[in-house]
């Protein structure tokens, strides 16, 4: 992307008033987003940014400047601008950089610009087609089919000099259903770290008619009641309770300034003895795989509970230097506007022994949440508010009638000690995730689980 020889000039400027660490991470992105709503469609975007930012450190503080000029100049510029505004002890000698060759472990099989704009469209109608035809209260129906392809270089004053390329595929659906003034949506968001293959590995028909299916069947439930309540909660998007009550507090971002509640606690327990979770940026075109993070650095596998115990944090190079936790390739950013902190890729929990008849035969009056909506947390408590997507009452051992309306309550440290079931159906959802680094692909996910109790927030 750049010249070995601009690159070293750039480290060396961002260097020259005694930064002890300094970065370029330069990025060039292909877009394309077609939307589709009112049987037509809507918008069909193709776009290109490209840019660069220059990061250093001054012990414990992170300077961050960047640009969409990837001129010398503007490079020099950049790294002066940073340089400049601290300073440092010793000046670093210039840097002699070697490019490293990394493996590709997200192979590609079909590149998205192989497929006519004909063939994505006609796969979007027959979502659209599916989702109409399954009721006549479907009132809508939205699709944003999506595809990246990011190249990005990532060069430092230590002598790393790596490039990777990363090819985003995904497809957004809401089926909303109305009568009167009422409506309710069903909403699914495939994609993976693939080509064109992960829309051919897609049934459209199925996904129009599950979206449509979760609409009509929330649309025509009742309230949902309230009180504290035991809960099963579906696998796949059931993830993100962990993924934003605990998974947040286990990132260094949080866990360097004392902003988490699991902070200085590894090797403590903190969720029942049946809990592992995962963080994985290593599976195979999983939507929140890379081969390196935004940092440079492979990414690996990380265990973050194990049996219950505390084992590991996520962590960047500044949470590593501010915690003394050895990296875990976790450093990640939305684009080269954003400088790296430490990021979700893809999270879970692992498959337990229990079996999905087990549980709800357990529980005498309950909740089953078969999916789960968006929520809210504090990081520095815990403290959630989430909603469910599609859910179900629980009576005498069997699922009854839906219910529309819930909200589970709770604190993350709390509910994970609450878990007292797992089943063997772990499924991956998938989602993006904001902090303060920007918005990234991530995944979430878990088998089916049971916590013992939790408020429930309905109007019955």
């Amino acid at each position: 992307m750049l010249d070995r020889k601009i690159i070293e000039k750039v480290i060396d400027k961002a260097l020259s008033n005694g930064a002890s660490f300094a970065e370029l991470f330069v990025e060039n992105t292909f877009n394309s987003t077609i939307t589709f709503n009112d049987n037509k469609t809507k918008q069909n975007v193709v776009g290109n940014d490209f840019g660069a930012g220059v990061r250093v450190f001054y012990g414990h503080t992170a300077i961050y400047a960047y640009t969409n000029d990837l001129s010398e100049e503007a490079l020099l510029n950049a790294a002066d601008a940073v340089s400049k505004a601290a300073k440092g002890g010793n000046i670093i000698a210039s840097i002699d950089l070697t490019k490293k060759v990394i493996k590709n472990i997200h192979p590609i099989e079909i590149p998205n610009t192989s497929i006519s704009k004909k063939d994505k469209i006609d796969f979007i109608r027959k979502i659209n087609e599916a989702s109409r035809g399954y009721s006549n209260q479907i009132s809508q129906v939205d699709v944003r089919f999506t595809e990246q392809n990011q190249h990005v270089m990532i060069a430092n004053s230590e002598g790393l000099w790596v490039e990777d390329d990363r090819n985003y595929s995904r497809v957004g659906v809401a089926s909303i259903a109305a009568s009167g003034t009422e409506k309710q949506v069903g909403s699914e968001g495939p994609g993976g770290l693939a080509g064109y293959e992960f829309f051919k590995s897609l049934d459209p028909v199925a996904l129009g008619r599950e979206t449509a299916r979760v609409a009509v069947t929330m649309l025509n439930a009742d309230y949902a009641p309230s009180g504290k309540l035991p809960v099963v909660i579906g696998n796949g998007f059931g993830g993100v309770i962990f993924h934003e009550a605990c998974g947040h507090s286990l990132e260094t971002t949080a866990v360097a300034k004392g902003a988490s509640v699991f902070a200085g606690k590894i090797g403590e327990q903190i969720a029942h003895k049946c809990v592992t979770a995962v963080d994985d940026g290593t599976m195979p075109n999983e939507w929140g795989s890379q081969n390196i993070d935004d940092e440079g650095m492979a990414t690996k596998r990380t265990v973050l509970i194990e049996n219950g115990i505390l084992k590991s944090y996520m962590v960047d190079r500044m949470g590593s230097i501010k915690t003394g936790y050895a990296r875990t390739g976790s450093g990640r950013r939305q684009s080269y506007k954003f400088a790296p902190t430490s990021r979700m890729r893809n999270t879970f929990i692992t498959n337990g022994k229990d079996k999905f008849d087990d549980m709800i035969s357990s529980i005498e009056n309950g909740i089953y949440a078969a999916k789960m909506g968006g929520g809210s947390v504090s990081p520095g408590t815990g403290d959630f508010n989430f909603s469910v997507a599609e859910g179900y009452l629980i009576k005498n051992g069997k699922i009854a009638e839906p219910i529309r309306g819930a909200t589970f309550i709770g604190n993350g440290a709390d509910s994970l000690m609450k878990i007292s079931m797992i089943s063997d159906n772990m499924e991956m959802a998938q989602g993006m995730c904001g902090s303060s680094s920007g918005s990234v692909p991530t995944n979430v996910g878990q088998p089916t689980i049971k916590i013992d109790e939790i408020i429930v927030g309905g109007r019955k």
